[in-house]
């Protein structure tokens, strides 16, 4: 377990886990579902998925994410028509970066001391033959519209390894590299009026540091309240906007089933 991250090898990686790496020189990191056989499924903007121009406002995924040939797996870069996500071998998703796990069930403690967002969240993960039933279920299915904030990569992966979705849908997703951009200005625009209080900038600047870990806490799936679980058989009426939603338990056993179908 890193300080800022959890860098490891591809030994050590199982199917199930929830990988990342960093895109432009560790400005954002591009995140996917390990579901073995040297095989990421992961989730693009569809106009990246569609054609060779991007016209998303999108920071999370560039447009090098998809591969336009791989000479060692012919699957590499499935996706269904109109879809974003996408199979992907290991060496196309990380595209000579280096390899990262993220981290499942920290500590609040752990959680908060990790200065970046993005490498871990207090929730716990599913089983992994639950994790990649789901990846290969959006695979065939799709996972919606692509959004920087409510809807990226990282959200993708997230709810593939807890099946839970933010039912706000003006608010923040899962993201913790969302909830970063959002959590930074926000500590600075709440600290600002305690300039006047604390007039030295050490203090200043320790309770924005305060702020920002705060901020991007309460926007965790593992503590905020407006998550709820959703079997993935029924994601499409969440991403849709069909209705309300209600919470579904999932069978785990069936989902074993199904992958091994």
């Amino acid at each position: 377990m890193g300080f800022l991250s959890h860098r490891v090898e591809r030994s050590e990686i199982k199917p199930g886990d929830h990988i990342y790496s960093y895109r432009a020189v560790f400005t954002y990191s591009h995140h996917g579902i390990f579901v073995g056989g040297s095989k990421v499924v992961h989730f693009t903007p569809r106009q990246i998925a569609n054609s060779s121009s991007d016209t998303s406002s999108d920071f999370y995924n560039s447009m090098s994410s998809i591969p336009s040939s791989c000479e060692t797996f012919p699957d590499c870069g499935f996706r269904q028509l109109d879809s974003g996500v996408v199979l992907s071998c290991l060496d196309c998703f990380l595209k000579k970066g280096s390899l990262y796990c993220f981290e499942y069930g920290v500590p609040p403690t752990v959680f908060l001391a990790k200065v970046r967002g993005g490498t871990c969240t207090t929730a716990a993960s599913d089983p992994p033959e639950t994790v990649i039933h789901r990846a290969m279920y959006l695979l065939q299915n799709g996972f919606g519209n692509y959004d920087v904030f409510q809807n990226n990569c990282e959200d993708f992966a997230m709810y593939c390894k807890t099946g839970l979705l933010v039912m706000d849908r003006l608010g923040v997703g899962r993201s913790g590299q969302a909830s970063t951009v959002i959590g930074a200005p926000l500590a600075a625009i709440l600290s600002s009026p305690l300039n006047l209080l604390i007039p030295s900038p050490v203090g200043v600047a320790t309770v924005t540091a305060g702020m920002f870990c705060m901020s991007r806490y309460a926007t965790d799936i593992g503590v905020r309240s407006d998550v709820i679980k959703v079997a993935v058989e029924d994601l499409a009426m969440k991403l849709s906007w069909a209705g309300p939603l209600e919470e579904v338990p999932e069978d785990d056993d069936a989902s074993g089933a199904m992958i091994a179908r």
